[in-house]
């Protein structure tokens, strides 16, 4: 009769085997803690498990601020990139320097996305790379302690399958297999004899590969890990100081190129408002007045203002500066 098949590799035989491979655990471990069996300990081992808990609860919390930080830089590319768009609309196309404006902006915003990648391909995908090898390990950890109390039954279990008989207080216990030998007729007590030796002997070979198999089951992985959770725990700190030297060295590369286009920026919107406005006096000796012109040298445009208070113009003409004072005086004259 073919076994029942459950679909993905299950059958019902597998099925009842490992239900008996978790009752079994199961009462293993309550046995251990009621003190009625002894459990395997190893010391130096949990102490690595310790480490290896406190590495992915690091890890894990370093990798969600590194999210964090990231999307903060992508929302601050977005605002900047915002309000710079905005200076590039309101910057009229007969200004000073709106070329230069405008591929300012533009390398900013290369600049802005070349540091948000970088930081994803150096520093949140090796994070990603890193904490990836925790999950298996955490896995086998649990595998491992699984094969542990597999070990303990399966020696308890040898123990108790050559362990002596014992009087129990003076009261002896007569077993069915002895009133089955006293019921057999004497020409079949040899038969049930030899039949009883070879279960018995059945049971202690049993339990000794049992023993022989659970015990290497269990040394395997425990070997593997014992290697492989030091080494895990030791590459934290060169894990540690390349990620943060890249976030460093990436942050320092942009916050430099950037104050420089800042710079750069500043200086043209400088020589806009510097070159906004240049102005000329001169005297009318028909209408003996003065005229105060505007040389805006961003249109190109010469305007005119009359004046005929000259107190007014004088005025004027002390605020302005003094090369451009001079210049008046000798082309208008004394006032």
């Amino acid at each position: 009769m073919a076994e029942l098949n459950l679909g993905k590799g299950l059958t019902a035989g597998k099925v009842a085997s490992n239900v008996q491979k978790k009752l079994t655990r199961a009462q293993e471990k309550v046995l251990q803690k009621l003190g009625k069996a002894d459990e395997t300990k190893d010391a130096a081992f949990e102490e690595w498990v310790i480490n290896f808990n406190k590495q992915y609860a690091e890890g894990s919390k370093l990798q969600r601020d590194l999210r964090a930080y990231l999307e903060a830089v992508r929302a601050m590319h977005e605002s900047s990139k915002n309000l710079q768009a905005c200076l590039g609309d309101m910057y009229e196309a007969e200004w000073y320097g709106k070329n230069e404006v405008d591929s300012i902006l533009e390398d900013c915003d290369v600049l802005w996305t070349d540091y948000h990648q970088k930081l994803v391909d150096h520093a949140l995908i090796s994070m990603d790379t890193y904490l990836g090898q925790f999950p298996d390990i955490k896995a086998r950890i649990a595998k491992r302690d699984r094969k542990l109390v597999d070990y303990d039954s399966a020696r308890h279990n040898y123990a108790a399958t050559h362990k002596t008989k014992k009087k129990d207080g003076g009261i002896k216990i007569t077993k069915p297999s002895t009133l089955l030998e006293r019921a057999t007729p004497g020409w079949a007590q040899g038969i049930l004899s030899a039949h009883n030796l070879a279960q018995t002997s059945l049971s202690k070979s049993q339990a000794e590969e049992e023993l022989e198999r659970a015990q290497k089951v269990f040394e395997e992985i425990n070997l593997d890990l014992q290697e492989e959770l030091p080494s895990l725990w030791n590459s934290r700190v060169g894990f540690y100081v390349s990620t943060f030297q890249s976030l460093a060295g990436f942050e320092e590369k942009f916050h430099k190129e950037i104050s420089r286009l800042d710079q750069d920026l500043h200086d043209v919107l400088e020589t806009l408002e510097n070159t906004e406005t240049t102005r000329f006096v001169s005297y009318d000796i028909v209408s003996n007045s003065y005229s105060f012109s505007h040389f805006d040298s961003t249109s190109k445009c010469l305007s005119l203002v009359f004046f005929s208070n000259s107190h007014e113009t004088e005025s004027l003409i002390k605020e302005s500066t003094p090369s451009l004072s001079s210049c008046l005086t000798s082309v208008a004259g004394p006032i």
